[in-house]
């Protein structure tokens, strides 16, 4: 399971937990202007906006987990199970497979509106990259420096919903989500009010106590409202050091420690949380294992070139003993 999101301070940001059970050696990806775009339908980008994203990439071609493209338009794909429906080859419509989403909307899409625009002739057709790589039950929030939709493929089609919380995370629909929402709507980072009656002299014996019932378990429900909570009353100065740390400590909120969710094949937990600056083309990103933020550069790379580059994720912490003579830091 996992959690995207949106974060606007003086840059508009965008990113994700990836939680799962296991990696499959994802890198930092940059596909570039003139890489071959080559999707199953027949249609071929020889020449498309350059993306930055996390992916895995098979067969020189990215499988994007999620990605920004020059122009600021991001896409997150995150796991939708029991409710994803992949439909069969349509002669009416263009036929993207599940694996081609990211790349197909962001290759040419500037905005939101431009997106939304392009897949009203969109069939998202059920096909495997491979027989080894089946595809994944997904549904996916796209968001721009002004707005953010999610799209669901449903059994009765496909679905688009406005997204005024910038937040996406799993099942249940989207709808289910934001209606779910009202059942925490008396929550607030200030001290409670006595509300519960007028003959009794009530007060709060904690701070913290405004926020009372709000979720703190690792299901999707909870994680939604959770990051809706923290996102919309976390603070933050423009600078971009700031703005980054800021949104990785809103992820942070919603991550999944190694032996709290067992599954059949071993311990869901959040395998990279991930910050992209939109506004500037960088891709941030921490690991499990490694909790300083690392950074990738999309403009430092040949955007023209037609060969993909991959950054290998640094997984190793390296900790800084801060007495230590030979390291030794100013404060």
């Amino acid at each position: 399971m996992c959690t995207a999101l949106t974060y606007k301070t003086k840059d508009c940001y965008f990113g994700r937990n990836l939680d799962y059970e296991f990696s499959y050696s994802e890198t930092v990806t940059i596909t570039p202007r003139r890489f071959p775009l080559k999707f199953r339908c027949g249609i071929n980008s020889l020449n498309h906006f350059a993306m930055i994203g996390m992916a895995f990439v098979q067969e020189e071609y990215p499988l994007y987990y999620d990605a920004t493209n020059e122009k600021g338009l991001s896409v997150a794909g995150l796991n939708f199970p029991f409710n994803a429906v992949y439909n069969r080859k349509d002669e009416n419509k263009t036929n993207i497979a599940p694996f081609e989403f990211i790349p197909y909307i962001l290759c040419d899409c500037e905005t939101v509106a431009e997106a939304r625009k392009k897949l009203e002739n969109v069939n998202l057709q059920s096909e495997n990259f491979s027989p080894e790589l089946p595809h994944s039950p997904l549904h996916w929030m796209i968001s721009d420096k002004n707005e953010s939709i999610v799209v669901e493929p449903l059994k009765e089609g496909l679905k688009i919903y406005d997204n005024p919380t910038g937040v996406m995370t799993n099942n249940p629909p989207f709808d289910y989500h934001i209606t779910n929402l009202t059942n925490y709507m008396s929550l607030s980072a200030a001290d409670p009010i006595n509300t519960f009656s007028d003959k009794l002299s009530l007060s709060p014996y904690s701070r913290g106590m405004g926020s009372l019932g709000l979720p703190g378990d690792l299901s999707s429900s909870s994680r939604f409202i959770k990051a809706v909570f923290t996102k919309f009353n976390s603070l933050s100065f423009d600078n971009e050091t700031e703005s980054v740390n800021q949104f990785f400590h809103i992820l942070t909120a919603v991550e999944q420690q190694k032996g709290c969710c067992k599954v059949p094949h071993g311990f869901e937990h959040t395998i990279y949380s991930s910050c992209c600056n939109v506004d500037k083309g960088i891709y941030y990103y921490t690991t499990y294992n490694n909790r300083r933020i690392v950074g990738v550069d999309m403009f430092k790379e040949d955007l023209d070139s037609s060969r993909i580059v991959s950054h290998p994720l640094v997984k190793e912490e390296k900790i800084l003993i801060q007495n230590d003579r030979k390291n030794k830091i100013s404060v």
